[in-house]
């Protein structure tokens, strides 16, 4: 059994409230939900924060133990190199996931301090991205 953490940073606990223009109205509790009974295969983890330095103990948490991290930093993909160290020190692979497409959005969305630690970046895609990510672990 494959043992997928989902990490999302600041913001994404108001997923269905906030922005929904631009993020959609499912809350990602629902949407977890959805992907636990379509994937009964898999042991998923999920944690989410608003605070940078909790962040980067869960991916050391997982970081070692799992087969794979779905990680969305949200708003500090663009400015926590951090984050990024803590990517680059961890075994499990990762795959970047943002719901908005990052580069259709303002100048500063587009650095990205995480996606040259990543095996791969989803974006633009919705809550479908998350999916993709854990079809690529699968």
């Amino acid at each position: 059994m494959k043992q997928i953490a989902i990490i999302n940073g600041p913001n994404l606990n108001l997923l269905g409230k906030r922005e929904t223009d631009l993020y959609g109205t499912e809350s990602f509790d629902v949407f977890l939900q959805q992907l636990r009974n379509q994937y009964p295969e898999v042991t998923f983890h999920y944690f989410q924060s608003n605070v940078e330095g909790e962040l980067i103990d869960a991916l050391h948490q997982y970081g070692f133990k799992t087969d794979g991290i779905i990680f969305n930093p949200g708003g500090y993909t663009h400015t926590s190199v951090a984050i990024g160290d803590a990517v680059a020190a961890i075994t499990a692979p990762v795959v970047e996931v943002h719901i908005s497409n990052i580069h259709n959005r303002e100048e500063f969305r587009k650095l990205s301090h995480v996606s040259a630690q990543s095996a791969g970046v989803i974006t633009g895609l919705g809550l479908k991205g998350y999916e993709l990510a854990l079809r690529y672990f699968l």
